[in-house]
């Protein structure tokens, strides 16, 4: 059932986050049928036993003037009956399954044994959706640089990447390996999940009456989980699930969701998830990342070919949008709505063609860094290893290895620098850097073949 809601449940504030979808009033603005509520109510009952109707409220999420025609209507059935309550209304009752109830729940289990908050409409999980956008997003420099505060890059590479945010569309940034790539790619993620604002999610959504789960606990960091506040208490929770414009609790808030990904992805995790004994679907790794940052890692080392995955993302790269299977067969739409990265050491022509690179709106490459820059990369890894400056230990790697055809990596700092204060701990002296400690550990970490 499509929902009835209005745009106007999701105004915008002030800071261009939308605010938080407005608690259903009634079965037809929760867009679900009183059969679908009736069963999820059965299962629930079934799995948890005898239940408050605030808990009962409270397990679906939904507010208890939302149910109760339901648990009439079950009653009425003889499905569920009432073992009394407290003097505050029917939210105090104890319900609990009948002998028939108890049956028809066992045959709902299965038909479907998803039991847990109740699904939002594909409807509203669009237009949500398509609300807090990744284009929507305020990127100016000072907040940008906060993010960045922690690499040393050229102003034009920085210059470079702020419009490639603020787009909102996808990047391909490549270059050698050791480069910093995929901390860039990190750092904008960090960026986005800091300084983008809060979103919501559903925890689960129905599309072609099936049960579609999406918030992910190891993915999505709910906002008040960080901001530390307290579980409300039970009169907080009665407040919210018997008054009128309260927020759904089918809806999570959460920071922009950074999804990484590296040479482990396959065409699989692309796909709806379905689970054969409950018989209800997990998004895909790209929709649980609508709203935030998806970084493709290693492109062109993972488990399927570029090839392959330029087929299946061309385009929602180009549209903004993907579309999923069920098991039936049947398709329906959903936003692919994020800031896609693809990070690689390769060279691009040789993994993807021209229509793809021509989807990808942003290319920015991460060359081996400049003697400067490199050593700003190196003092400040000294610095923070608590070691002695010593530029003579710079002067031996340029002398030895960069000016004899070795590419300089900014990554060479971290690994060299650790190589000498492990040869320090080894041998129980205080660690001190020197020319000849950095020559013993460039042996032990440079090849030459």
């Amino acid at each position: 059932m499509a929902s009835q809601k209005s745009s106007a449940n999701m105004e915008w504030d002030n800071a261009g986050i939308p605010d938080a979808p407005t608690a259903p009033q009634s079965l037809r603005q929760a867009g679900l049928s009183l059969n679908f509520l009736n069963d999820l109510l059965m299962r629930t009952l079934y799995v948890q036993g005898v239940m408050l109707g605030l808990d009962l409220a409270r397990q679906v999420c939904l507010p208890f003037k939302v149910i109760e025609e339901s648990l009439k209507f079950l009653k009425d059935e003889k499905c569920v009956e009432v073992q009394g309550g407290d003097l505050i209304g029917r939210v105090s009752y104890r319900f609990q399954l009948t002998e028939l109830g108890r049956h028809r729940a066992q045959d709902s289990m299965k038909q479907c044994a998803y039991v847990g908050p109740a699904p939002v409409p594909l409807v509203d999980y669009v237009e949500q959706t398509y609300r807090q956008a990744v284009t929507g997003i305020s990127c100016s420099p000072e907040p940008l640089r906060a993010a960045f505060s922690h690499l040393v890059m050229k102003d034009e590479m920085f210059n470079t990447l702020g419009p490639a945010i603020v787009s909102g569309r996808s990047v391909f940034i490549y270059g050698p390996p050791g480069n910093g790539k995929t901390s860039i790619a990190r750092a904008i993620g960090e960026f986005m999940n800091n300084a983008g604002g809060e979103i919501y999610v559903p925890y689960a959504f129905l599309a072609e009456s099936s049960i579609i789960t999406v918030y992910d606990q190891a993915l999505h960091q709910a906002a008040d989980e960080r901001e530390g506040d307290r579980i409300e208490d039970n009169e907080a929770t009665i407040r919210r699930l018997l008054n009128s414009g309260t927020v759904d609790a089918r809806w999570v808030k959460i920071h922009r969701p950074v999804v990484v990904t590296g040479g482990e992805l396959n065409l699989d995790m692309l796909d709806l998830r379905y689970n054969a004994d409950a018989n209800f679907y997990q998004a895909p790794i790209q929709t649980k990342a609508n709203g935030g940052v998806f970084l493709i890692d290693d492109f062109g080392r993972q488990l399927c070919s570029p090839k392959e995955l330029l087929n299946r993302w061309i385009l929602p790269l180009e549209d903004r949008h993907d579309f999923l299977t069920i098991a039936s067969g049947k398709k329906f739409e959903v936003p692919f709505e994020q800031l896609i990265i693809f990070s690689t050491n390769l060279d691009p022509r040789d993994l993807v063609d021209d229509a793809f690179l021509r989807r990808i709106r942003h290319k920015v490459s991460i060359d081996a860094p400049e003697r400067p820059i490199y050593e700003k990369i190196f003092n400040g890894m000294v610095k923070r290893l608590g070691m002695n400056p010593c530029p003579e230990a710079v002067d031996y790697l340029y002398e030895r290895y960069y000016s004899q055809g070795r590419s300089a990596r900014a990554s060479d700092c971290r690994d060299l620098l650790e190589i000498v204060q492990a040869i320090c701990r080894f041998r129980r002296q205080p660690v001190q850097l020197s020319r000849d400690l950095m020559a013993e550990a460039a042996a032990t970490f440079i090849c030459e073949f």
